[in-house]
């Protein structure tokens, strides 16, 4: 039997539909819970929305949550989360909701014009259709430090300097 990781931190949260699921890990070592969607909603190509959860929190001071997209999501359909890592900070207390983007540039590649659901497996382009309870998108906790910057006239002395970025190393 695996340990489980010793540094769980408690975050409250209320459903505020009664549509909502609490987010859940799949398996017991998964840094990301899954997150459901509380609400059917249509993205047509080019389109982006907020995809409501019905959930709010009570994240711990020096935590964040981090939204990112599931993987299966972004190889199988065209909808994509275009602010990934999306933080929601400690101190927010409004419904947790998902931005979605619909990557399609084109209509529907069926002729019956339905929307695709989550259950796309080919990538195609045209409307998606996210249904209530449907798992949209991964939600990370990680603790976070708050910089002190200090002006200083240069940066010679101060550490190892590289050299370049942007591909400097190749492609």
């Amino acid at each position: 039997m695996q340990k489980k990781p010793e540094n769980n931190i408690d975050v409250p949260m209320v459903r505020l539909s009664q549509f909502a699921v609490l987010p859940s890990y799949a398996h017991d070592h998964d840094a990301g819970m899954d997150i459901y969607s509380s609400e059917d909603v249509l993205l047509m190509p080019g389109e982006t929305k907020l995809i409501p959860t019905g959930l709010a929190a009570a994240i711990p001071e020096g935590f964040e949550a981090q939204i990112r997209p599931r993987s299966g999501i972004s190889l199988k359909t065209m909808l994509r989360i275009p602010n990934s890592p999306g933080t929601i900070d400690a101190g927010y207390r409004d419904q947790i909701c998902v931005i979605m983007h619909n990557a399609s540039f084109l209509p529907s590649e069926r002729n019956d014009l339905l929307p695709f659901t989550l259950e796309e497996k080919n990538n195609r382009h045209g409307a998606y259709l996210i249904r209530r309870g449907d798992k949209i998108a991964q939600m990370v906790f990680a603790g976070i430090s708050h910089a002190v910057l200090t002006a200083v006239p240069t940066l010679e002395g101060i550490g190892d300097d590289r050299q370049g970025g942007f591909g400097s190393t190749g492609i």
